[in-house]
């Protein structure tokens, strides 16, 4: 095991799940959002964690689907943990994973700017775990407001 878990997410080969595993990846993720490049379905997100060896944690990722479409996928991926990264709520991702006894991972939008009106973004009032993107990814950590990086030890995003 990993000293630092890593997720590798996004991905819709067997060949990049079987990588992923052997490098160490602790969970590999799959993106049931169909609006995404690397959408894949909930029937082929089965067949690609089925490839996991074990100890390999499989994750469901969903932007703002329902309830039906969350328990559908679910229900071919034994043992998934389910990633909500649109406008859901905490009580509507709490309920359900609860309901289907899952894990769950809720993505916490981090602004690029504070208003002037508002509290700064406080990172661990919404996650007890963090999920750092890679440097490929979108997210414009340069850009963080000064709560959000302070919660990142050893890293200077200003």
């Amino acid at each position: 095991m990993n000293a630092i878990p890593i997720k590798i997410c996004g991905l819709t080969r067997e060949q990049d799940v079987l990588a992923a595993a052997a490098a160490g990846a602790s969970a590999v993720g799959f993106v049931l959002y169909p609006d995404s490049p690397r959408y894949v379905s909930p029937e082929r997100a089965a067949t690609l964690a089925g490839l996991l060896p074990a100890f390999v944690t499989p994750v469901l990722l969903f932007v703002n689907a329902s309830a039906a479409e969350v328990e559908h996928a679910a229900a071919g991926v034994p043992g998934a943990w389910l990633q909500f990264h649109g406008d859901e709520t905490p009580a509507f991702c709490h309920d359900l994973a609860t309901r289907l006894g899952r894990r769950w991972i809720r993505v916490a939008r981090i602004p690029k700017e504070t208003p002037q009106d508002r509290l700064p973004f406080d990172l661990l009032k919404y996650a007890s775990h963090i999920l750092m993107p890679m440097p490929c990814c979108s997210t414009p950590w340069s850009t963080a407001t000064a709560a959000v990086a302070a919660h990142f030890l050893g890293h200077s995003f200003q």
